[in-house]
């Protein structure tokens, strides 16, 4: 039994409380504007072209075999469809310059690096952190596998997840998660699709759901300007979470630290318009949420 990842992060502190592993999973059913993972959104590995490195030799052109890579407009682009992951074309880069994204872990692989760690949960009140892509469209008997083995050694367990998946997958896990990290991007359910290619009505349902349960649930809002943080939307937002059992607040403010990756995937970016709310915004956002009774914090 092995699951994708494409990332394991140690000495996290974002991700929610205490010094954290964040073990990031491949595959996620939304292809949002601004992800700044864009590689976690495939659920097979990825091929990264380092167009940085690249020479334009082309000689990885002529090693595939399968004509997965051409050289186009000046420079190498793979076909994810083509491509068989042989790995040939990466062995064969005399300048290094292209990678695959995405490794098998088994369950005692992914244990083992959890376990390198617990000296910092113990001492910080951390623990770990399952994330993506998104979590909640894995294999999800892999994913109570390695929650039922975290239960047992005692560690707390977070779930972040942007809620677009069957909500059974999410009471399979509900016993053994201490808080969910849940995104809310927008409140309308068309202006959702167009952001993130899906609807919310799925998400705000099993955000809904999870309240019901009693599951302890961290809200975090990814604010964008000119896109969800007028005074209008985030009035919205606090009119439906009045409404549930909410922990915290997280306010995100837009960044695009992940748009080098769009170009090494061979993808478009189309974030370059957008621009994160001033200091002073966030703020007054985090006002109205505090004036609403929600414990809120900006970053996190």
């Amino acid at each position: 039994m092995k699951n994708l990842v494409f990332n394991i992060q140690k000495y996290s502190i974002h991700d929610g409380y205490g010094i954290r592993t964040t073990v990031f999973f491949k595959g996620c059913p939304m292809t949002c504007k601004w992800c700044h993972n864009p590689e976690s959104q495939s659920y097979r590995p990825s091929v990264l072209q380092n167009t940085e490195k690249c020479t334009s030799c082309k000689k990885c052109t002529v090693i595939c075999q399968e004509g997965a890579i051409t050289y186009e407009d000046g420079r190498v682009k793979t076909s994810e469809e083509k491509c068989k992951l042989c790995e040939k074309c990466i062995d064969g880069c005399i300048n290094n310059a292209r990678e695959i994204v995405g490794k098998y872990y088994s369950l005692d692989d992914i244990m083992k690096e959890i376990e390198k760690d617990k000296l910092f949960y113990e001492q910080s009140g951390g623990g770990i952190t399952l994330s993506g892509g998104e979590i909640m469209t894995q294999d999800m008997d892999y994913i109570v596998k390695i929650l039922k083995k975290c239960h047992r050694l005692g560690y707390r367990v977070n779930i972040d997840t942007c809620g677009h998946a069957k909500f059974e997958n999410f009471e399979k896990i509900l016993p053994y998660i201490d808080t969910f990290l849940y995104d809310i991007k927008h409140m309308d359910s068309d202006i959702h699709k167009e952001l993130t290619g899906v609807g919310n009505e799925l998400v705000l349902g099993n955000l809904r759901k999870l309240s019901e349960n009693s599951a302890k649930i961290n809200i975090r809002i990814p604010l964008v300007e000119g896109i969800n943080s007028s005074e209008e939307h985030i009035d919205k937002i606090i009119t439906f979470l009045k409404e549930l059992k909410i922990y915290k607040i997280n306010l995100l403010s837009y960044h695009n630290t992940g748009k080098s990756k769009y170009d090494r995937l061979n993808i478009a970016y189309e974030g370059d318009d957008y621009k994160a709310p001033s200091n002073e915004r966030m703020e007054e956002i985090k006002l109205k949420f505090e004036k609403n009774n929600f414990c809120t914090q900006i970053g996190g």
